[in-house]
C-alpha cells in the first residue's frame, strides 16, 4: 500500500497547483482541433526542466489524462475529433449536440473519462507486474493479427453496408503506404512532395471529419443554414450520472477494452475508443440507435480512450518500453531528469513514481469536475448560425494542420482529403473506416515484415503467424468479427424488407 503513503504529497500546495494548471490547460488544449495528447505534453516538457521531478511528472500526466477527454468537446460540438482517440465520440456525440443534447452529451463523456480513467489507475497500482509480463507476450505476430482485428471493425463501424465500411477501410490502408517504407526505406506513392513522408494523422483527421460538414454547411447557403439555429436544451448534472451508470454494458466494455489495448505497446487509444464503441453496438439490444445520437456510444468510446492511459504507462514504467506514443514522450521526460524506468524503479524512487500516479487519480476527479462545470456554457456552441460555425471550423482546421508541423502541405493535404470524402460521403461512405484503416496500416505492416524476417530466420511464415494459442485466439475473434458483421447486415436487409411488404 505505497500508494497511499504518499498520497499526501500529492496536496502540498506546489503538486497541487501544478496538478490543477496541467488539468486545465489540457481540457483547454485538447479541446483545440489539431493539438493531440502527445504534442501537448511534449510543448509542456520545456517547462518541466526547472521541476523536481515528481512535480515535472505530475504536471505532465495531468495533462495527458486531461487532454484525451478534453478531445472530447470538439468532437461533440464541432464533429472535428479533439485527438484520433476522440473519433468514435463524434459517431453519436454530435448527432446528440445536433439535437439540442450537447450539455448531455459532453456530461456522460466527461462522467464515463473518468470511471475509466480511475480504472485505469487502479490496474496501473495494483496490477503493474502481472500485466507488465502479460504485455510482453505481444509480439509482431499478435500484434499484426490485432491490427487485423482492428480492420473487421471497419466493416460495420458508421456505415449502412459492410462492403462500403471495408472498401472505406481499404482506401485507408492504401493512403497509410503513402510515403517511406519503414522497413526497406523505399519510397511509394509520392506524387508531391507534400506527402513524402507520408500522410500525418492530425491533418488527415481534421480534414476527412471537419472539411465535409464545411463544404455541406456552406452549399445550404446562408439564409436557409441561419434557419436551423438549434434549442439547446438543459441537462441536470444528476441526470447525467444515472444516465451514465444506468448503462453498465456500454461502460464495462469500454472500460475492459481501453484497459487491455492500453497494455500492448504501441496500439493507442484511437483503436480502444474504436473497438469498444465497435463491441457496444454488437452486444447492445439497441444497436439501431447507434450512430443516431445514442449515450451508448459516447460512454463506450469515451470510457476506453480515458482506460487505456493508466495500463499504457505498465510497460513503460516497469520495462521502459512505451505503450503509447505519448507514454513514449513521458518517458523522455523521466530520462531528463535522469530517472531510469525498470523493474527497479518503484523501489529505488518510489518518491517519485507513487505521487506522479497517485496525481492521475486525483487528476481524474479534477478532470471530471471542471468538465462538468463547463458542459453547459460549451454546449451554446451549438446556437451558433451555421454559417458563422462553418467559417469558425474552416479556420480552425486550417490552424489545427498547420500547427503539426508548421507546413502548408499539411494544409494541402487535409483540403484534398476533405474534399475527396464530401464526395464519397454522398455514395454512403463513411470517415471513420477510413481513419481506422489510415491508422491500423502501418501497425499492420511493420509487424507483419518484422514477423516475416523472424519467420525466414527461423520456423517458417505459416508456422509463425499461426501457431501459439494467443494468435490462435485473434484469429478466431477476426472470424467470428467478420461473420457477426455479415450476419447483421442480411439480418437488417430481411427485417427492412418484411417491413416494406407489410406496409
Amino acid at each position: 500500500m505505497d500508494f497511499l503513503y504518499y498520497m499526501g504529497d500529492v496536496f502540498t500546495p506546489i503538486n497541487f497547483g501544478l496538478l490543477l494548471l496541467g488539468t486545465i490547460g489540457g481540457l483547454i488544449l485538447g479541446a483545440t482541433p489539431g493539438l493531440s495528447p502527445t504534442m501537448t505534453v511534449a510543448l509542456m516538457i520545456p517547462f518541466t526542466f526547472k521541476l523536481a521531478p515528481e512535480q515535472g511528472l505530475i504536471l505532465l500526466g495531468a495533462a495527458y489524462t486531461s487532454t484525451v477527454a478534453g478531445g472530447a468537446v470538439s468532437a461533440i460540438l464541432l464533429k472535428i475529433p479533439g485527438a484520433p482517440a476522440n473519433i468514435a465520440t463524434t459517431l453519436d456525440g454530435h448527432t446528440m449536440a445536433q439535437k439540442g443534447e450537447g450539455a448531455k452529451a459532453l456530461q456522460i463523456s466527461f462522467i464515463a473519462s473518468a470511471i475509466g480513467g480511475l480504472f485505469g489507475v487502479f490496474l496501473l497500482i495494483f496490477l503493474t507486474p502481472v500485466l507488465a509480463t502479460w504485455a510482453l507476450a505481444f509480439g509482431p505476430s499478435e500484434l499484426f493479427w490485432l491490427a487485423i482485428l482492428g480492420v473487421t471493425v471497419i466493416g460495420t463501424l458508421d456505415s449502412s453496408s459492410v462492403v462500403k465500411g471495408l472498401l472505406s477501410g481499404c482506401i485507408g490502408l492504401w493512403l497509410a503506404t503513402i510515403g517511406f517504407d519503414d522497413i526497406m526505406g523505399a519510397q511509394r506513392f509520392i506524387f508531391h512532395s507534400s506527402v513524402s513522408g507520408g500522410i500525418n494523422i492530425i491533418p488527415a483527421l481534421i480534414g476527412l471529419f471537419a472539411i465535409p460538414q464545411v463544404i455541406a454547411m456552406f452549399a445550404k447557403g446562408r439564409s436557409n443554414v441561419d434557419a436551423e439555429i438549434i434549442v439547446v436544451q438543459r441537462h441536470p448534472i444528476g441526470a447525467a450520472f444515472r444516465e451514465v451508470f444506468s448503462r453498465k454494458r456500454a461502460l464495462a466494455i469500454g472500460t475492459s477494452v481501453g484497459s487491455i489495448i492500453g497494455l500492448i505497446p504501441g496500439v493507442g487509444g484511437q483503436i480502444a475508443g474504436l473497438v469498444a464503441y465497435d463491441q457496444s453496438k454488437k452486444m447492445s439490444p439497441e444497436s439501431g440507435k447507434f450512430g443516431t445520437g445514442h449515450p451508448e456510444g459516447v460512454i463506450a468510446a469515451e470510457s476506453a480512450n480515458n482506460a487505456m492511459v493508466g495500463p499504457s504507462l505498465v510497460p513503460l514504467l516497469t520495462l521502459s518500453i512505451p505503450g503509447s506514443p505519448t507514454a513514449a514522450v513521458l518517458l523522455g521526460g523521466l530520462l531528463i531528469h535522469g530517472i531510469f524506468p525498470g523493474p527497479s524503479l518503484f523501489t529505488q524512487y518510489p518518491q517519485v513514481v507513487w505521487p506522479f500516479i497517485n496525481s492521475m487519480l486525483v487528476g481524474q476527479i479534477l478532470m471530471c469536475m471542471f468538465g462538468l462545470f463547463i458542459a453547459g456554457w460549451a454546449a451554446n456552441v451549438a446556437r451558433v448560425p451555421r454559417s458563422v460555425m462553418a467559417a469558425v471550423v474552416l479556420g480552425l482546421a486550417v490552424f489545427g494542420s498547420y500547427s503539426v508541423g508548421h507546413s502548408m502541405g499539411d494544409v494541402y493535404v487535409m483540403a484534398s482529403l476533405g474534399l475527396a470524402m464530401y464526395f464519397l460521403e454522398r455514395f454512403g461512405f463513411s470517415a471513420a473506416p477510413l481513419v481506422l484503416g489510415l491508422i491500423l496500416g502501418p501497425i499492420a505492416e511493420a509487424n507483419f515484415m518484422q514477423g516475416a524476417m523472424i519467420a525466414n530466420a527461423t520456423v517458417g511464415k505459416m508456422a509463425y503467424f499461426f501457431t501459439g494459442w494467443l494468435n490462435w485466439l485473434l484469429i478466431l475473434i477476426v472470424v467470428a468479427s467478420i461473420g457477426y458483421s455479415i450476419w447483421m447486415e442480411l439480418r437488417q436487409r430481411r427485417y427492412t424488407t418484411k417491413e416494406e411488404a407489410s406496409a
